[in-house]
């Protein structure tokens, strides 16, 4: 048993995904054959096209540009929040078909790590946790339940700060609304992280869709109102959104 850290990794992503979004936004208006359309953007920067595009908010074409990330050293507890985001494609590690008698790995929030008493405290839990299931895996086996079926029955005792790992596939327009959502300062702790780590990784490779990505009040204003953060021109900075592009609306 050990605290996990976060990490999280691109593994695959549509080539060229602003080619691939000016190809189905064309498409609709070309008169053109498929082939000479498609040599046509190839021959072409199409950055101001995807930007005129995403500024008109025709979101449907970037649909087609997917991203797909290997995530791991997060809760279950994330995992759960993770997965409502119902728009995309999930592979999750299971608890059933693999076992945690040799220690489940767990994640610790930072409030409880500032406490040293109270970290303690929270790593005796796991601990325990950790005996209840082994105790429950090894009485299920002497009764003849083996397996999964023993770890399907066993896993009922571990806790949401059991850690997890998860591949997602989401498309651009579903990871826009994903970063509004999850990168606003009032998304929980963890989720917002991993949600950060993934923006990174697909601003790298497709700065033009993801020009504008983050959370919500970045470019006008906070739509939390009274549940505001109140750090909105923090926020910004660490975006990099300067006051000349924004509307300037700090409420």
């Amino acid at each position: 048993m050990s605290e996990a850290r976060l990490k999280v990794i691109l593994l695959r992503h549509t080539p060229n995904p602003e080619e691939t979004v000016a190809m189905a936004a064309k498409l609709c208006y070309s008169p053109s054959d498929i082939t000479s359309l498609k040599k046509k953007i190839e021959t072409r920067d199409q950055k101001a096209f995807v930007e005129r595009l995403m500024k008109m908010g025709h979101m449907s074409p970037i649909e087609h540009a997917s991203f797909t990330f290997a995530i791991e050293g997060i809760s279950r507890a994330c995992s759960h929040q993770l997965v409502r985001h119902r728009l995309a494609s999930y592979s999750q590690q299971s608890q059933r078909y693999v076992s945690e008698e040799a220690g489940f790995d767990y994640l610790i929030p930072e409030t409880i790590k500032k406490d040293p008493q109270l970290k303690k405290y929270f790593e005796d839990i796991m601990a325990e946790a950790q005996k209840a299931y082994n105790h429950i895996a090894q009485k299920l086996n002497e009764h003849g339940v083996n397996g999964e079926a023993a770890n399907q029955d066993a896993r009922f005792v571990l806790p949401n700060a059991a850690e997890t790992k998860i591949i997602v596939t989401m498309n651009a327009r579903e990871l826009l609304h994903f970063f509004s959502q999850r990168c606003c300062n009032r998304a929980q702790w963890e989720i917002r992280a991993m949600a950060e780590e993934m923006y990174k990784l697909a601003k790298k490779v497709s700065p033009v869709l993801f020009a504008k990505a983050g959370p919500r009040c970045l470019y006008a204003a906070c739509p939390e109102g009274e549940y505001a953060c109140g750090k909105i021109r923090d926020v910004r900075k660490k975006y990099g959104v300067k006051a000349a592009q924004s509307k300037l609306n700090e409420s």
